[in-house]
């Protein structure tokens, strides 16, 4: 058997006493097989019949809520929308949602779903949850986009009631890209996880709200292991990690003599515009394939001590995410009444670095923008 093949497979997802048949795909990679639910398989049609008697409650208008509440208004399910006063109702108005039709507080909303969406930011869950509590009665689903809250239900105090289903979809990606890539006739691909199934319906709840939001395929993972390779994965390759490796690369060039857009050009324009996505398109051997023999023998020599120098860190990142300790530095931090002051600071300092001062002048000047002018 080759190292990557892929199979479909016709199965029933009885393991979660759901009676939906799928038609699912089987990967086998190095002969580790798993299950992917495509869009195929739960197409819209499908979506709205489990879903006709459902009332999607997204609770919280940032990112995720946004996103996702418009994808589901713009497939035809049956969708509201809580938000408190202020820039969320400012911006829920704006999207064409309106109040005391499908725009409620949140306590209301909450009261009136029947799959409640908790998409408020972690720690606005946390300070939100008792009263949201009362309103998560028998045979709803308490649905997240995160496992946060409940992983860590000793510091969240998050803990659903025991007669309803909670279900998870974490797309992978931000809201907005949820939203751009749905809007642009794509998807975003998505985990999806059962942490508790009281009605019986939760595998068909959270496979049609996932498809529902966009999603192109849907892969099962559980709230623990979607909350730690979240946090790892934000912290290292998708954020912490690329903005360390970047400015690092940007000032050794600049210390070198070499101008602000020619360290931005080689650091990051030709990452991002160029050979990233021949990654995303057909992985890093097709990147490596499509450059020079020079800089494939470069790459090829310099990854091993990346590799050695980088894996330790992400091994420390991984062990404090599972210990709790990022979970209780964000909601120490996030909780103090001065937090959003101190947030702003410190992206301003990331603004405000000469290299993404060169990426603020120099963005506008790629062919696609300059055409625009």
């Amino acid at each position: 058997m080759s190292r990557l093949s892929r199979r479909v497979a016709f199965v029933s997802v009885r393991n979660f006493s759901s009676t939906t048949f799928l038609r699912k795909a089987v990967i086998d990679i190095g002969g580790i097989k798993e299950e992917i639910i495509e869009r195929s398989d739960m197409p819209l049609d499908k979506v709205k019949t489990v879903l006709k008697d459902e009332v999607q409650a997204v609770l919280g208008y940032g990112p995720q809520g946004r996103g996702q509440s418009l994808n589901l208004r713009d497939n035809g399910i049956n969708v509201i929308v809580g938000v408190r006063k202020g820039k969320s109702m400012d911006a829920a108005l704006a999207d064409g949602w309106v109040e005391g039709k499908d725009l409620y507080s949140i306590e209301e909303a909450a009261s009136k779903g029947t799959i409640v969406q908790y998409l408020l930011s972690d720690a606005a869950q946390i300070a939100a949850w008792p009263t949201i509590k009362p309103h998560i009665t028998k045979g709803k689903a308490l649905y997240f986009s995160h496992g946060f809250g409940v992983v860590y239900k000793d510091q969240t105090n998050i803990i659903p009631p025991t007669d309803v289903d909670v279900i998870l979809c974490a797309p992978k990606g931000s809201g907005l890209t949820v939203r751009n890539h749905f809007v642009e006739g794509r998807g975003i691909n998505g985990s999806f996880a059962i942490h508790q199934d009281a009605t019986g319906k939760a595998m068909d709840r959270v496979l049609a709200t996932g498809m529902g939001i966009g999603c192109g395929h849907l892969f099962q993972t559980t709230f623990e292991k979607e909350v730690s390779s979240d946090l790892t994965g934000e912290r290292c390759v998708l954020m912490g990690m690329l903005q360390g490796a970047f400015l690092a690369q940007y000032e050794v060039l600049r210390e070198a003599g070499h101008s602000p857009s020619e360290a931005y050009n080689e650091t990051i324009e030709e990452a991002l515009c160029s050979l990233y996505p021949l990654v995303a398109e057909k992985g890093m051997d097709w990147m490596y394939a499509n450059c020079s023999t020079t800089a494939q023998r470069g790459a090829l020599d310099w990854a091993p001590k990346f590799y050695k120098a980088i894996k330790p860190v992400v091994a420390d990142c991984y062990k404090s995410v599972i210990t709790g300790e990022e979970a209780r530095r964000s909601i120490d931090l996030n909780s103090q009444s001065d937090y959003r002051v101190k947030l702003e600071a410190e992206l301003a300092e990331i603004a405000g670095q000469e290299m993404w001062l060169a990426g603020k002048a120099l963005r506008p000047l790629r062919p696609e923008n300059a055409s625009k002018a």
